[in-house]
């Protein structure tokens, strides 16, 4: 009997992953990277009617920047992005993403910077496509290279959270790592406008060089982190030689039967409607709350950075009830239904009464929404794709999402200008039919996330259940965690 429980005992060799220190520290160290890169996406967002009247850039041209984050990767970077991820590992694929966010970022300083004004490159580029300045032109080139970056440091992290915390806690690490980023977006919103007004006259440039040199920091974070990674995979090879043999071998032909499959399709849809009502978004909501509450840039941003921190509070609550209870398609729905109602508030109710109590109470509601849905989402993925091809399913899923997250913001601006005719005061718009715009599409999300949750009643693909498997040691023991 002694004999055979060393038999059954033995196959069971842990991992760095399987200490609790290790794995959040990991956590910590990828973490970090996407909270100073989340900084940086909306370092600017508070500021668009400062870089409107110092830089001359139209709602048209803020809207064009705006999407230019995602333009590549629409056109086919974040595809080979996956499959980089899925061919070369975390390592590669995470320094090469930090990498670029840091090239990209830079360029974007110098384009807002006055070093770049009047030079022979700005007159250049201003003239030709007029209505969008040569500062403009190059931030946004600066801001498709970090996009690059931080869409493909994205499917990264994603992988390999679900690689560090396999039939662990799973949902509450990718839980944590969002409501970390989120609580970036707060700071940011936080100090934009105060960094912007700390020189002698207001400037765009401090905000942004000191977010560029934060990517920086998230870097060196990463490439900290690759020496964890490196002797976990160590440690996994000389216990899985065979199955990374075999079973972890990626095929370019799997990018075909992910885009084969109805349910990616859908998830994807989900994703890509929900997400376009929320990043887009965030970057004409201080404007929208000046324009309707008659308030400065600073007040506006100081009413908005709350609404990542209700996203922030409860993700790591909901990643740990999902861990043990499930129930993600059920909170998809809950959080469409929550957003449609927080973008019609701002659109009708809002601006007919100018209640900041209000105000706050649709933004704090709509981070609750923005909790929900990533919460549930994305460690819903690892549930219906093969591990094999999971960076390259995350990849396309980011891929969906970012046509939307690229062409959304050009829609709104175009739809500002339409909507507003003749207004060229920034703080004098009318956001009724943007919002509603916005609205439209958690309407659609909505109607995405019952389809999904109807399709997991029919087919038990597990959504609805939880991510700890109660005989995780019985499930190690068999080679299959």
């Amino acid at each position: 009997m002694e004999n055979l429980n060393q038999n059954v005992v033995q196959p069971v060799r842990q991992l760095l992953s399987d200490k609790a220190w290790a794995r959040w520290t990991a956590l910590a160290l990828v973490a970090s990277m996407m909270l100073f890169a989340y900084m940086f996406v909306d370092v600017m967002s508070p500021l668009q009617s400062l870089v409107q009247t110092q830089r001359g850039w139209s709602p048209d041209a803020f809207g064009y920047y705006a999407g230019a984050e995602y333009i590549l990767n629409v056109f086919g970077f974040l595809i080979l992005a996956g499959i980089i991820l899925d061919k070369m590992g975390v390592r590669f694929t995470g320094t090469l993403s930090a990498s670029l966010m840091v090239i990209g970022a830079f360029i974007k300083l110098y384009a807002i910077s006055d070093a770049f004004q009047g030079t022979a490159i700005d007159q250049w580029l201003g003239s030709w496509w007029t209505a969008m300045p040569g500062s403009a032109k190059l931030a946004a080139l600066g801001f498709m290279i970090f996009g690059c970056g931080c869409e493909m440091a994205g499917i990264t992290v994603s992988k390999t959270l679900a690689k560090w915390f396999e039939g662990k806690e799973m949902a509450l690490a990718m839980g944590l790592e969002m409501a970390i980023a989120r609580v970036g977006v707060f700071f940011i919103f936080t100090i934009s406008p105060r960094l912007a007004d700390w020189s002698a006259s207001p400037t765009v440039v401090v905000p942004v060089a000191f977010c560029s040199a934060l990517l920086c920091i998230g870097l060196l974070c990463f490439i900290v982190f690759t020496f964890m990674d490196s002797k976990l995979d160590k440690e996994m090879g000389a216990a899985k030689v065979e199955e990374a043999a075999s079973d972890e071998e990626f095929k370019l032909s799997d990018v075909g039967a992910i885009f084969g499959s109805k349910l990616f399709w859908i998830i994807a849809m989900l994703c890509v409607l929900y997400y376009s009502a929320i990043f887009p978004f965030q970057r004409y909501a201080a404007n929208m709350l000046q324009c309707n509450l008659g308030i400065s840039e600073t007040q506006a941003s100081d009413i908005f950075r709350w609404f990542p921190i209700g996203a922030a509070v409860l993700t790591p609550f909901l990643g740990y009830f999902l861990d043990r209870k499930g129930k993600g398609a059920s909170m998809l729905i809950l959080g469409a239904i929550l957003m449609i109602v927080c973008h019609l508030t701002f659109a009708f109710v809002v601006p007919t009464t100018q209640s900041e109590l209000i105000t706050y109470s649709a933004i704090v509601v709509l981070g609750i929404s923005f909790s929900l849905v990533p919460a549930a989402l994305w460690p819903s993925v690892p549930k219906i794709m093969d591990k094999r091809f999971l960076g390259s399913a995350y990849s396309l899923i980011f891929w969906v999402q970012n046509i939307g997250l690229a062409f959304v913001p050009i829609i709104i601006g175009k739809v500002i200008t339409w909507s507003n005719p003749g207004i060229t005061d920034p703080l004098q718009y009318n956001y009724t039919v943007p919002m509603c715009c916005f609205a439209s599409l958690g309407v659609l999300a909505l109607i995405f996330g019952i389809i999904l949750k109807s399709m997991n009643a029919i087919h038990h693909y597990g959504l609805e259940d939880p991510n700890i498997k109660e005989d995780f040691e019985d499930v190690r023991i068999d080679g299959e965690a």
